[in-house]
């Protein structure tokens, strides 16, 4: 899929999913993290990040202070340091990328920080995560800019219909 049939896609779908999410909210299934847990680990079977890396090209993880302090001291650098090359603080009070695309993706889509990366990073797009129905909010966001997420949430309206 291209990024831009994957804007239009998920654009065509949002007040659909948005619904979806909306009842999921009120009443989720109990296997509910199972089945995400299922349909995240088959669609990443599918996927190559690296092939598309749309996250890093668009969007910017949240930096924590254990993430801040971890990357600093791999970059050899003090946190301050760390904080004033390469983060701002956002709307809500938390450090972000100054720019995207992040800095830290090479030509190839690689992560030049990929062994220490935010926890934003690791998790993303976040369709494991356990008690699902409470980050739709983030699900539904991803869905636009990221064809897993995309794909996971299309599937699991097929597996869970509401």
């Amino acid at each position: 899929m291209k990024l831009s049939e994957l804007k239009l896609l998920a654009k065509d779908k949002h007040i659909e999913n948005k619904k979806y999410f909306d009842k999921l909210k009120k009443k989720p299934p109990k296997n509910l993290d199972y089945v995400m847990q299922e349909l995240h680990n088959a669609e990443f079977k599918r996927t190559d990040c690296l092939k598309c890396a749309n996250c890093c090209k668009t969007t910017g993880p949240l930096f924590t202070a254990a993430d801040i302090e971890r990357i600093s001291k791999h970059l050899r650098l003090k946190p301050q340091q760390f904080i004033e090359k390469y983060l701002r603080i956002d709307e809500d009070k938390d450090y972000v990328l100054q720019q995207v695309p992040c800095t830290f993706l090479d030509t190839e889509n690689y992560c030049m920080i990929y062994e220490v990366r935010p926890k934003a990073c690791r998790e993303f797009p976040h369709t494991d995560r356990k008690k699902f129905q409470q980050i739709s909010d983030i699900t539904l966001k991803n869905v636009p800019i990221c064809p897993a997420a995309y794909n996971i949430v299309e599937e699991m309206k097929k597996r869970i219909p509401l």
